[in-house]
């Protein structure tokens, strides 16, 4: 295998992963967005329904989604490493 085949190799890998990063990102905000549906917003906030309300809980979702995303990746991850053990 000579040099351009392991940068290619290499550049292959770290797009996908980037890829799957992005996927599994928006797939949690959008889970996160889903289930904060149920929240009751208007025990915290005078106005849910205004926009400074809607952004809160698109803010809301984004940091959830995103907290469970590095999760799940970090986990992934993990996940590929362990095989190294042995």
């Amino acid at each position: 295998m000579n040099h351009q085949d392991i940068s290619n190799t290499v550049t292959s890998a770290v797009g996908v992963n980037g890829f799957i990063s992005i996927v599994v990102t928006l797939i949690c905000i959008a889970l996160a967005w889903w289930a904060l549906q149920t929240l009751k917003l208007d025990l915290v906030i005078r106005n849910p329904k205004s926009p400074q309300g809607r952004l809160l809980h698109v803010l809301l979702a984004v940091v959830l989604g995103r907290f469970v995303a590095d999760f799940l990746i970090d986990y992934l991850i993990w996940s590929q490493m362990i095989r190294y053990i042995f």
